[in-house]
C-alpha cells in the first residue's frame, strides 16, 4: 500500500500494459465476503510476512485517509475501512499476535545483528527511501551502526529521511561508489527489475577487502539478484528468507492466530 514508491494510477496503468504471467503472480482478487476477511486480516497482521506486525495498521490508514481526501472511497467503502480498523485493535487487544518482534525492520535488525555481533562502526546503505526502509534505517542507526547513506530515485526523499537520520543522501545514479564501505545494505525499491547484481558487487570485492556484506531484500519483487548469494563473503536474505522466518514465527503463535480468526469471523 503506501509502502509502494509509484502512485496507484502509474501502477494500474503499468499492469494494463504488462500482463504477463510472472507479473499476475504477484496479483489476487478477492469478491463478496471474502473482501471483509482479507481486509480484517490485513490489518490484523495476519497476512504480514511477519505475523502480528503493526506496520501495515498504519500503512492501511494511510492509504485510507488519501483515498478520502481524493474522494476516491464514499458509503461502503468507509464503512468497511472503518470497521477493519476497529476489528485491527480488537485483535491486538484481545490476543498476544504482536508479542515479540512483529516489525519486519526489527527482524532485519535482528538478522543483521547475528552476522556482525553488534552493530557499532557498521556502515549502513538503504536503497529506497520508503516507510520499511525509514523504519528498518531508524533500528540500525538505534542499535549502534555508525553510519547512513540513503539513495532514492526522488532525491528529496533520500534527503528528508537522512536528513531524520543524521545520514547521507547520494543520487540514484551514484550509490554505486558507496558499495566498497558499506557492511550492511536494506534495499526495498519496488522496482521491476533488479537493481543490485552480482556484478557490481564482484567489481568492487578487491577494494572492500572481502570483508563480509549482509544484504536485505525486502522488496517485492526481489530487488537484489539471486546470484549475489553465491558470492563467497555475501549473506542476502530476500523475501522467501523474512518468509521462513514469519512461518517459524507462525508455529509458535498458532493459538493467537486461532483467536485473532475467531474475531475475524464474529466481526464479518
Amino acid at each position: 500500500i503506501s509502502s509502494c514508491l509509484a502512485p496507484i494510477e502509474y501502477l494500474t496503468a503499468y499492469l494494463a500494459k504488462n500482463r504477463d504471467q510472472e507479473r499476475m503472480n504477484y496479483l489476487y482478487t478477492k469478491s463478496g465476503e471474502d473482501v471483509k476477511r482479507h481486509l480484517f486480516k490485513l490489518v490484523s497482521g495476519l497476512d504480514s510476512m511477519v505475523l502480528g506486525e503493526t506496520e501495515i495498521f498504519g500503512q492501511v490508514k494511510q492509504a485510507y485517509k488519501q483515498a478520502l481526501e481524493a474522494g476516491a472511497t464514499k458509503g461502503v467503502l468507509n464503512k468497511l475501512f472503518q470497521k477493519s480498523f476497529a476489528v485491527g485493535k480488537r485483535v491486538r487487544t484481545h490476543t498476544r499476535i504482536q508479542m515479540g518482534q512483529t516489525s519486519v525492520g526489527n527482524v532485519a535488525v535482528d538478522l543483521a545483528e547475528k552476522i556482525f555481533g553488534k552493530l557499532k562502526g557498521s556502515e549502513v546503505m538503504v536503497i529506497g527511501a520508503g516507510e520499511t526502509s525509514r523504519l528498518v534505517a531508524k533500528s540500525m542507526m538505534s542499535r549502534g551502526a555508525s553510519g547512513l547513506t540513503v539513495t532514492n530515485r526522488t532525491m528529496s526523499k533520500a534527503e528528508d529521511l537522512a536528513a531524520e537520520l543524521d545520514g547521507t543522501a547520494v543520487p540514484f545514479d551514484q550509490w554505486e561508489n558507496v558499495l566498497s564501505r558499506v557492511d550492511i545494505i536494506v534495499s526495498s525499491t519496488g522496482s521491476s527489475e533488479p537493481v543490485l547484481k552480482a556484478a557490481q558487487i564482484q567489481a568492487v570485492r578487491r577494494k572492500r577487502k572481502y570483508r563480509p556484506l549482509f544484504i536485505i531484500d525486502i522488496a517485492v519483487p526481489r530487488d537484489i539478484e539471486a546470484a549475489v548469494s553465491e558470492i563467497d563473503e555475501v549473506y542476502l536474505y530476500d523475501i522467501d528468507k523474512l518468509q521462513h522466518l514469519a512461518e517459524e514465527a507462525r508455529e509458535s503463535r498458532e493459538h493467537q492466530v486461532r483467536l485473532c480468526e475467531k474475531i475475524i469471523e464474529q466481526e464479518l
